[in-house]
């Protein structure tokens, strides 16, 4: 993908991440701490009920945190298929006699398109990654 392109797609994608970060998962990260530390307030506990209980204070964050990492990678996945295609119809362009400035051409707005049509799809996928997290207790 052309540098500016990925520099796009990049900078959308790390100005949701962060907006995530801020507004849920730094939250249930607060909770999570302050639910591990209250499990270690429980001098009759054995060593054993502590770990569960700790356990148990870590996996709401571990399910978000598995959620983000997943509609992340298939954002990517998918944008990697639609770029692929450019390459296809820039290799069958340059294989049908095309100059190199005619398949560079066709590249550059095949994957200006991919660009486009994925940074259009952030706001809908941070509007459900938000309302994902928010369910997740």
């Amino acid at each position: 993908m052309a540098e500016a392109h990925q520099t796009r797609v990049q900078t959308v994608v790390e100005d949701m991440v962060q907006s995530l970060e801020r507004d849920h998962i730094r939250k249930m990260q607060g909770h999570m701490f302050r639910c591990s530390a209250e499990c270690c307030e429980r001098p009759s506990d054995s060593m054993s009920q502590v770990h569960h209980c700790i356990d148990r204070c870590h996996t709401p964050l571990a399910r978000a945190q598995g959620l983000v990492t997943s509609e992340l990678e298939k954002f990517q996945d998918r944008l990697s298929r639609c770029t692929m295609h450019c390459n296809d119809k820039a290799k069958d362009l340059f294989d049908s006699g095309a100059k190199e400035p005619a398949v560079k051409s066709l590249m550059e707005r095949c994957v200006g398109s991919c660009v486009d049509d994925h940074v259009n799809l952030i706001p809908s996928m941070t509007r459900r990654l938000k309302e994902s997290l928010d369910s997740i207790q």
